[in-house]
């Protein structure tokens, strides 16, 4: 389990999910922003706040998550907490179609995981 929520946000907190049609590239700061900016991102268990000030609050399987981000590079770079856990720093590729945003760790080269705005 402990590798399942290690990756996310980060934000990805759980492994591979469902097929997603067309999913687009997020590539700038501000384009992401529009999307998350006071909007819950949830999945199964997790629900997650990222704010435009650099924060990303909420819980995951009842744990506190917290931690930081910046925009770098065209990628979501955080920094994340989940309960006593120090998930550490990683790059993400954002992309998006409708109600659903991808986090992919790794500059998009590894797990993923699928959040609906609420």
């Amino acid at each position: 389990m402990r590798r399942v929520f290690g990756f996310c946000i980060g934000l990805a907190l759980f492994g591979a999910t469902s097929a997603v049609a067309e999913m687009t590239r997020i590539t700038s700061k501000e384009d992401f922003l529009s999307r998350v900016d006071g909007k819950t991102l949830a999945r199964p268990l997790i629900k997650l706040f990222v704010t435009a000030d650099g924060n990303i609050t909420g819980s995951g399987a009842s744990l506190p998550v917290s931690g930081d981000w910046v925009w770098k590079d065209g990628y979501f770079c955080r920094n994340l907490t989940w309960g006593k856990r120090d998930l550490g720093y990683n790059c993400q590729e954002i992309t998006s179609e409708g109600q659903t945003i991808r986090f992919t760790s790794d500059q998009g080269k590894g797990d993923h995981a699928d959040f609906k705005f609420r």
